[in-house]
């Protein structure tokens, strides 16, 4: 299955669901940075995601509670190798280089994400190393 690319007000409501994990729609109004959106246009939104298989709810009464369907890690997964790929020429180091550049990063700042990064990676293949022998 594709996962849609989310519109900006879709990508805020998500970012506060996958925060949230559950919520009912004025709890998603809380957590948004412009506090004066209409119940309706959240509400609307809401409705609009959960046709698009990114939330589902459950009824409490009647009243329903959303949780998201797709993760924040999923979604960022699918969408980040076109990004790296139209902006970046497909390169990890243009993009590493463009986001320390904008964000004004320090050598210590790039030296703590190399590390865990390096940490991540060495979990990583030691779980894949864990799959392949129990697998022999």
């Amino acid at each position: 299955m594709t996962i849609q690319k989310l519109t900006k007000a879709e990508e805020e409501i998500m970012l506060a669901l996958w925060e949230l994990e559950e919520a009912v729609v004025r709890d998603v109004m809380a957590e948004l940075k412009d506090p004066n959106i209409p119940y309706t246009t959240v509400s609307t939104v809401i409705r609009v995601l959960e046709k698009k298989g990114f939330i589902g709810h459950k009824s409490v009464g009647n009243t329903y509670i959303y949780f998201p369907l797709i993760s924040k890690k999923k979604y960022l997964k699918d969408f980040l190798p076109g990004i790296l790929r139209k902006y970046f020429n497909g390169s990890f180091t243009e993009m590493t280089s463009f986001f320390a550049h904008e964000n004004d990063m320090s050598l210590a700042e790039l030296s703590e994400i190399i590390e865990v990064v390096g940490e991540e990676l060495k979990e990583k293949n030691g779980n894949s190393k864990k799959k392949l022998n129990s697998h022999e």
